[in-house]
């Protein structure tokens, strides 16, 4: 499969090795992203972006799961719900499409591995499966970020039409990301 541009994107094939090529333009400011389908009505992507911060500072901001409504538009809440030791996430969100709006409520298990990744696992929701893992690693002077969400909707929607929405959101989603880590 070969690289081409989606706005300032990039679509990889799956082989990611790590070319100095790939790591310029992510430290540029690029976002690379890698669909592929999953189950039949699913999508699974993998995008990866480069922060200019230091992996602790970023790790910090992520892990406070209540501003990731300033992360991603299309979340409408996003708070943290204990059960015991464990936490627990609480995430709403709204979509608009062509003529209505889908609202989706899904309750994950957050699991940490300090400084290095968050596993997000569907416990309940507006989905038949969800499941999210984002890892960081130390890039030189900053962080390499990679987030893989794999998902199938109660709705059944074809597995094609599921990859091109998340090649085309993911991306600027990530793109806001980056910009509200690095304000702060």
């Amino acid at each position: 499969m070969s690289a081409s541009y989606i706005s300032d994107s990039i679509i990889v094939g799956s082989d990611m090795s790590w070319s100095q090529d790939r790591q310029r333009l992510l430290v540029q400011g690029e976002i690379l992203i890698e669909t592929r389908s999953y189950k039949m009505c699913g999508g699974a992507v993998t995008a990866w972006m480069y922060l200019p911060m230091v992996r602790s500072q970023a790790w910090q901001q992520l892990t406070d799961y209540p501003r990731w409504v300033q992360y991603f538009p299309d979340i409408t809440k996003s708070e943290i719900i204990y059960k015991g030791e464990v936490k627990h996430l609480y995430q709403a969100a709204q979509k608009a499409f062509l003529f209505f709006t889908a609202q989706v409520e899904i309750y994950l298990n957050v699991i940490e591995v300090l400084g290095q990744q968050i596993q997000f696992r569907m416990e309940k929701g507006s989905f038949e499966d969800f499941n999210a893992n984002l890892e960081l690693q130390d890039c030189g002077n900053g962080t390499m970020l990679a987030y893989t969400v794999q998902a199938t909707p109660l709705i059944p929607i074809p597995s094609i039409f599921i990859q091109q929405a998340m090649n085309l959101e993911l991306p600027a989603n990530m793109r806001k990301m980056r910009q509200v880590l690095c304000k702060g």
